[in-house]
Parts: C-alpha cells; structure tokens; sequence
C-alpha cells in the first residue's frame, strides 16, 4: 500500500511539475490612459521580451510565476508575476503609475512697467546650460571644425591649402574622426541609459548599475544597436541586449573575484 501511495505521490509530483514548467504564449494588455504604445515587456525568468501596439497590447511566451517586467520612459518600471488564474486565462492587464515631473510654481501678474530697456533688465536669467549640471558627460566647446577631403578639397589643380595638408599630414584630422566617434557613440549611450534606465539593467540583466553605461557601451561597439534605437525598433534593441548580457556579467564576475 506503502508503494502504491508514494508511486502515485511521484507521479502527481511529475506532472505538477511538468505542468508549471508548460510555456504557454500570454496575452497582455496595459490599460493606462495616456500613450501605451512602445512599453517594453520583459520575461525576467525565461528572458522573451515583446512591446505593446498602439492599443497597449502584447504577446509573450511564459509559464507560471514567471516574472514580467514592465517599463516605459513615461511610467515607473513595474513587476507582475503570472499567476494561476493568468495562466489558465492566458490573458492578464496591467496598470503603471505615470511618471510625473513636477514644475515650480508659476505665479501671474502685471509687471510690466511700458519701459522695454527697463523691463528686459528685470528678467532673471540662468546660466548657460551645463551637461555637469545634470551630471551626464556632453561636448561642450566650440561647433565641429570640417574635416576636408585631401584630394579635391585641400590639394586641386588651382592652389593647395596648406594649413589642411599640415593637419592631414600629422594625423590630426585622423585623431578628430576617432573622437567624433567617441562622442557619437557616447550621446547615443547616454539616451539609451536615459530611456531605459539603469534599475531595467539590473532587473533584466543582472548589470549592476555602476556598470550599465559600460555595458551599453560594448553593445554600441560590437553591435547595430545604435541605428535601431535611432529607427526605433525595439525589439532589434531588446535582441541585442539578450546576446551580449551573459557573456558581460560573466567576465565582470570573473574580474570582481580577481579584485
């Protein structure tokens, strides 16, 4: 009788398992009012990830209690996770919290005095803008110098331009490219962080935040992860960020146990 019950209690036990373990595709719905579209869904246990329509609605491969991730630049990131009742229903909805920026207050009034020269003197004004002041690295100097071409531009059968031939002669233009590069590359990581953010990176992907920008900086270099942002397919982006996130977390531990 013994066995008979624990042949039975192993059996039960396999295709509860098997049962949970079933991936099943779930249809979803942010129910929000403002914009939905573009709301980024990620599986964080089987990492499948899918992007809400114009309607706030989406398809995504889970099975049961795994984690979804919801996150948008216009609402706080949130966490569902699949219950009983939204697996047998293969359906579930979801509602984020608007993120709100708050403006100082404005007051109304009659200031003006008819003196133009007085009333603009009167105008309190800020500061040029500084990327520092917001704490993110930005080019800060004088607009781009051109590059010329060396043939064409620099040397032509009426007169050679000499300061340019000198510059291309000691690499310097070669230098400028790379560093235009550099800043490119930069801004183009500095929008994806801000879009994202880095609390996504580390719920999604395991990457500590002290190293998201590191981490968007390798996709941008060994990858085109650049022009789909810029196109903004994000499912292309989401793509590459499955690829190169083991790889990264693993090679990051490997050096935090060398230190």
């Amino acid at each position: 009788m013994n066995r008979k019950a624990s042949f039975f209690s192993v059996l039960f036990l396999c295709f509860f398992t098997s049962s949970t373990a079933q991936i099943i595709w779930l249809e979803g719905r942010v129910i929000n009012p403002d914009e939905v579209e573009n709301i980024h869904v990620l599986n964080t246990t089987s990492r499948y990830n899918a992007i809400t329509d114009q309607e706030g609605k989406f398809t995504i491969q889970a099975k049961r209690y795994d984690t979804l991730v919801f996150s948008g630049i216009k609402y706080f990131s949130k966490k569902v996770v699949v219950t009983d009742k939204m697996y047998a229903q293969k359906h579930l909805t979801v509602s984020l919290i608007i993120l709100l920026n708050e403006l100082d207050e404005v007051f109304l009034g009659n200031t003006l005095s008819g003196d133009l020269l007085k009333d603009v003197g009167a105008i309190n004004t800020n500061k040029n803008f500084n990327f520092d002041d917001v704490g993110i690295p930005g080019f800060k100097g004088k607009p781009q110098e051109k590059i010329p071409d060396l043939v064409g531009q620099v040397i032509t059968p009426l007169f050679v331009d000499v300061e340019a031939l000198y510059k291309h002669i000691t690499g310097y233009y070669k230098a400028l490219k790379k560093m235009r590069k550099w800043r490119s590359e930069d801004y183009i990581a500095t929008e994806i962080l801000t879009y994202y953010t880095a609390s996504f990176f580390l719920d999604a992907y395991g990457v500590p935040e002290n190293r998201t920008y590191d981490f968007i900086m390798l996709c941008i270099e060994t990858s085109a992860i650049e022009k789909d942002f810029k196109i903004k397919n994000y499912n292309g982006v989401l793509t590459i960020f499955k690829e190169k996130f083991p790889d990264y977390v693993y090679q990051l531990s490997l050096l935090e146990k060398e230190n």
